[in-house]
């Protein structure tokens, strides 16, 4: 293999793994590594596609699919099929996934995410890491922390600040609190004190206490316990 035509699987291997770096060029000395049954590169077009089984590796990280593209010129790339995707103890499966370059990177079909106690999972979700680590899943996402689970139409939100906002149908469970909460809209906060702020049609059930209003006001103690305002 020609050092362009190396240079430009290198690229794809970095870019497809950004999608939770934060960055691009996170980690540009850390070596790259591209395996697959077969391999394509046109210099002209900047163009890259490598189909069969598709590894691509960069330090501890791994991507894995049936097949990758990658455009040297235009940064994009994409991996489809039975993709997995793992960085530093986060873990993603989707039938595609795709990076436009440093500004977003989208993830469709089965999306399934893990990292410590926390899960995300939809048919579709978008990432944007230079806007504070912003997160969007649509047609019907779910977010789990520990025991608790949050589930919308549609959710967005900011990694970074744990802030998160369902839309249509919101819905949080938390066993250890004996809580359920649900609206037509959840804004929740995990950072400091946490609370979630439900509008439109709010009710929430604690034991054996049920509370109904347009908007609702719940605080999440470190305790496990759950204040309603």
């Amino acid at each position: 293999m020609n050092n362009k035509k190396m240079k430009g699987v290198l690229a794809a291997a970095a870019a497809i793994l950004s999608l939770h770096m934060g960055t691009i060029y996170a980690a540009e000395s850390v070596p790259a590594s591209l395996d697959a049954d077969t391999l394509e590169y046109d210099m002209r077009t900047g163009e890259a596609t490598a189909t069969g089984y598709v590894l691509l590796t960069r330090g501890d990280s791994h991507v894995t699919g049936n097949r990758a593209t990658y455009n040297s010129k235009t940064q994009a790339a994409t991996v489809e099929g039975n993709v997995i995707a793992v960085y530093q103890g986060t873990r993603l499966t989707c039938d595609y996934l795709m990076s436009d370059g440093q500004e977003h990177m989208m993830a469709t079909g089965n999306v399934h995410g893990t990292r410590d106690d926390k899960t995300f999972s939809g048919e579709q979700v978008d990432y944007f890491p230079q806007q504070n680590d912003y997160i969007v899943i649509d047609r019907g996402g779910q977010l789990t922390s520990g025991d608790d689970t949050f589930t919308a139409d549609r959710i967005y939100g900011w990694l970074k600040d744990e802030h998160y906002i369902g839309e249509g149908n919101a819905h949080v469970v938390s066993p250890s609190r004996a809580m359920e909460a649900g609206g037509d809209q959840m804004d929740y906060y995990g950072k400091e004190q946490g609370k979630a702020v439900i509008t439109g049609n709010a009710w929430a059930v604690q034991e054996n206490n049920t509370m109904r209003s347009n908007r609702m006001t719940i605080y999440l103690a470190d305790d496990g316990s759950a204040k309603v305002q």
